[in-house]
């Protein structure tokens, strides 16, 4: 209990001299000006009660997420300051997600910067069978800027588009027309609760956060020193490789395991990038990149693969045999434990003629996959897509003409 009471008392201490150092308060001074926000926002209760705040906010914990974010961070930072975006909003991400790509909501939101399905789908973020490009940290982060500019263009002031990117611009539209002004401290009122409670907050935890990261002497009393050089941290870069290139194939050339791969590239739903197309993208990390052109073999067309849902009465032997591998090659394929293969299990498989149900390409892909449907034949589709049969059935490996209704099959560019 004492080294508690001691933690929270050094934490006290540092964080209140940070706020007290002219130094500081100059940088709160352009935080708040970055935000739109009045210099009479340092008289709000955040700054009030600072030691509170600092047992609510857990500076440790915020440093901890501030640490589990520092492969992205730079590239946050980067990203928004060519856009324009105030550099506060590296904060945003952080109080959405704590910069964890995985991380969801209960309303279906993802990603770092939290995109539910319909906003996603709007700033062209994919979602589908094999990828969620809403845990891409850059194209995230490029959507997300997108976003938070268009709500700056709709606002006025970036305060508001923060608010709005959290509570929804309907929200922050009501809030200003019953309080009569968009005045932040307006807003805020506690009493009149114009916004809701978590919004409320908002600005507060983002500002805070921003402080707190600004701080020397709170990273150098927790031994985070190095954060303050993130910038110079190297980080991750996006190199292009065929579509359906399995993981395995890249780590195996750039000298990392294939999970320590798989963590930079959180928005692959499998070990293999999309086969749709004829080129996708992995992130690798940056020190890695020079031996990657060196020794990637771009023109080798690598097998393509897809993903087979289990159905009842399936046995890995069945599923094996109907892809033409033998067990063993599919359970190393798919680093299953064991052969006990339960209904609903996704299992990675090579693009052929037993495809299953999987999400349709998005338009203007060179490739589109199409689901078969009751009445469908090889002939109706052929004609459908003016595809050749004979090209239909060499594109999906098929000996002969059958298909089967719910069968997914590759319909290539023609």
């Amino acid at each position: 209990m004492y080294k508690v009471f001691l933690t929270l008392f050094l934490l006290f201490q540092s964080l209140h001299a940070f706020l007290n150092t002219d130094n500081n308060y100059e940088k709160q001074l352009t935080a708040l000006k970055n935000f739109d926000l009045p210099n009479t926002f340092l008289k709000d209760s955040i700054f009030i009660s600072m030691n509170e705040d600092v047992e609510i906010y857990k500076t440790k914990h915020f440093l901890r997420e501030l640490e589990s974010g520092d492969r992205f961070v730079p590239v946050l930072q980067k990203k928004m300051k060519e856009a324009g975006v105030p550099p506060e909003f590296l904060y945003l991400a952080m109080t959405e997600s704590s910069f964890d790509p995985f991380s969801s909501s209960s309303a279906k939101a993802s990603g770092i910067w939290q995109f539910i399905p319909e906003t996603a789908r709007r700033y062209g973020l994919v979602e589908n069978a094999y990828v969620d490009e809403r845990r891409d940290p850059i194209k995230s982060t490029e959507a997300a800027i997108v976003y938070l500019q268009r709500l700056h263009d709709l606002f006025g002031k970036w305060y508001l588009a923060a608010l709005a990117y959290n509570c929804g611009e309907g929200t922050v539209t009501k809030a200003i027309a019953k309080a009569g002004t968009d005045d932040i401290n307006v807003l805020l009122d506690e009493s009149q609760k114009y916004l809701p409670k978590e919004s409320r907050l908002y600005i507060r935890k983002i500002l805070m956060m921003s402080f707190i990261s600004g701080s020397t002497d709170i990273m150098l009393d927790n031994g985070s020193e190095y954060l303050l050089n993130r910038a110079n941290n190297a980080t991750f870069v996006s190199v292009p490789v065929p579509s359906g290139t399995h993981l395995k194939d890249v780590s195996e050339t750039i000298g990392i395991s294939l999970r320590e791969l798989k963590s930079y590239n959180p928005h692959l739903k499998h070990a293999f990038t999309s086969p749709i197309g004829t080129k996708s993208y992995l992130y690798i990390p940056q020190d890695r990149q020079v031996v990657f052109t060196q020794n990637f073999d771009q023109t080798k067309q690598p097998q393509k693969y897809a993903v087979y849902t289990a159905q009842k009465g399936d046995s890995l032997q069945s599923v094996a045999k109907k892809y033409g591998m033998s067990s063993q090659s599919l359970m190393d394929l798919n680093s299953f434990k064991t052969a006990n293969l339960k209904p609903k299990t996704e299992i990675i498989v090579p693009m052929g003629s037993a495809m299953p149900v999987i999400a349709s390409a998005p338009s203007g892909s060179a490739e589109k996959m199409y689901i078969i449907k009751a009445g469908d034949t090889i002939e109706t589709v052929s004609k459908k897509y003016d595809v050749p049969v004979a090209q239909l059935l060499k594109a999906n490996n098929k000996k002969n003409a059958l298909v089967k209704v719910g069968e997914s099959i590759v319909i290539p560019k023609n």
